[in-house]
């Protein structure tokens, strides 16, 4: 898998190589660097600092890379931002200096076709689907995919549609977060969401 890694920062660009050192990768410092390299090459992932681009920019990249796997990265990430760059067409959003375990998380999800997003963008994400999905009815499918739930699965699920963290739901329940863990691991298996987000349409539907 080839990545491209683009930052002005060496800093960051030698952290990255790092946490990605299995890989083969190349280096841009500048946008006009990220264009020229994705004209001459297709890459499989492109890791983006936020600081060389802005909404704009990023729009006119992505016409002139409209197969490019764009994962940005962003100092100081917060959901708004998240959320217009994913509707612009990014496929991973993220900080700048995001752990090793997530970085791998990212990048395998990411190069696998799916959609990587920081928890803060879930949890917008999800509150937004809650308020929508007040305005729909329940189908039969939908209660028919949630009766298999047990008990505590049903209010691990209902407190992760509500836009709860994992440390969250174990606090309210008196349960270890590993637990929660297990809980939406079989909750995702029995309702066949396989995420929050879907979890939470789904039970928001419910």
């Amino acid at each position: 898998m080839a990545i491209l890694l683009s930052s002005a920062n060496e800093g960051v660009i030698n952290r990255w190589h790092g946490l990605l050192s299995p890989y083969p990768m190349e280096q841009a410092k500048t946008l006009a660097e990220v264009r020229r390299r994705c004209a001459a090459k297709p890459f499989d992932l492109i890791l983006l600092h936020r600081s060389l681009v802005d909404l704009p920019a990023f729009e006119e990249l992505r016409k002139a890379v409209p197969s490019g796997r764009f994962f940005l990265l962003s100092d100081q990430p917060n959901e708004q931002e998240g959320l217009a760059f994913l509707k612009a067409g990014i496929a991973g959003y993220g900080n700048t200096y995001i752990s090793p375990g997530r970085i791998a998380e990212a990048v395998r999800i990411i190069a696998g076709g799916g959609v990587w997003l920081g928890q803060q963008v879930i949890q917008q994400l999800i509150l937004d689907a809650a308020a929508r999905a007040k305005e729909q009815q329940a189908s039969p499918d939908t209660t028919q995919r949630l009766v298999g739930l047990t008990t505590m699965e049903r209010k691990v699920a209902e407190m992760v549609a509500q836009g709860r963290t994992n440390l969250e739901v174990a606090a309210d329940l008196k349960i270890t977060e590993r637990t929660v863990k297990a809980h939406l691991t079989s909750v995702y298996e029995k309702t066949k969401t396989g995420n929050r987000l879907s979890l939470a349409l789904l039970i928001n539907r419910g």
